[in-house]
């Protein structure tokens, strides 16, 4: 009787316990601005990614772009307020600027695997979603940079935009290529070690910039190409930041690429990165 009672007792004790932890389960799954604060200073302090964020797409646009600030882009003349080549350049290259050193955030991931820091964190209340929101604004906050100064090498160089264009171009293709893309690279950084994901992210990077039209028109490609860039994860976000300059509207499918790839790349890294620290 007494060994049953001493059961009863433990058994309730635990039942106990456990409600006690669900209820200091912190809300909105344990996302803070301390732990963001860590992600954006642990990104903020790599330089030579920093450099090298803010230079390449710069570098890019004098070389490529800068020379055809006298070519207009549609029927429009540059005279009378219509974009220029280089614009589009400019676009495409704040971009990939931001594509670029979201990925990184892959890499990152990848040296805190080695590290023990993913299941460190599953020991925590952070929910794997909110995990990945985190990491993904600190990504974003990144590509912000390289966005700023290629639209800033732009306006220097004489491209001439409405303050519409300046802010639509610029905020959608921070925003998309961004989350996107942050996305793949914490994707790419639960899955593979993590001397190997920087490697892995860059050339997946490149290979989607080109199928996707990143760096010319899809109407200019072959027929087979252009289907294919249509469902590569570059071709929404790229149509839609650089709709503004070339005056097409919006288009529903553009939409539906861009989202269906953020909703695949974050099902994914939530899935990897249960998967990873499932041991703990």
């Amino acid at each position: 009787m007494t060994s049953t009672t001493s059961t009863t007792t433990a058994a309730g004790r635990a039942l106990t316990d456990r409600v006690d932890l669900q209820r200091r389960v912190p809300p909105f799954g344990g996302f803070n601005l301390t732990y963001l604060g860590i992600e954006l200073k642990r990104r903020l302090r790599n330089r030579r990614t920093l450099i090298f964020t803010i230079a390449f797409p710069v570098v890019m646009f004098v070389i490529i772009g800068l020379p055809l600030g006298d070519q207009p882009l549609t029927g429009t003349p540059i005279a009378d307020g219509g974009p220029s080549v280089a614009a589009y350049i400019m676009v495409s290259m704040a971009m990939y600027g931001a594509m670029m050193s979201a990925t990184q955030t892959g890499a990152a991931v990848g040296v805190e695997r080695a590290q023990g820091w993913s299941r460190q964190l599953r020991l925590t209340p952070l929910n794997p979603l909110v995990n990945v929101v985190t990491k993904m604004i600190a990504g974003m906050a990144l590509g912000l940079l390289a966005v700023v100064a290629t639209f800033a090498a732009g306006a220097i160089s004489g491209v001439q935009l409405s303050a519409a264009e300046w802010i639509g171009s610029g905020l959608s293709g921070w925003i998309l290529a961004g989350a996107v893309f942050t996305a793949l690279g914490l994707l790419v950084g639960y899955l593979v070690p993590g001397e190997n994901a920087a490697q892995i992210t860059s050339l997946a990077i490149v290979l989607l910039a080109f199928l996707g039209g990143l760096f010319y028109p899809v109407s200019s490609m072959p027929d087979f190409m252009q289907t294919i860039a249509a469902f590569t994860p570059v071709y929404g976000i790229s149509q839609i930041a650089r709709a503004p300059l070339t005056g097409e509207g919006l288009d529903l499918l553009w939409v539906i690429n861009a989202l269906a790839w953020l909703v695949v790349f974050v099902a994914g890294t939530v899935w990897a990165f249960r998967r990873d620290t499932k041991r703990v």
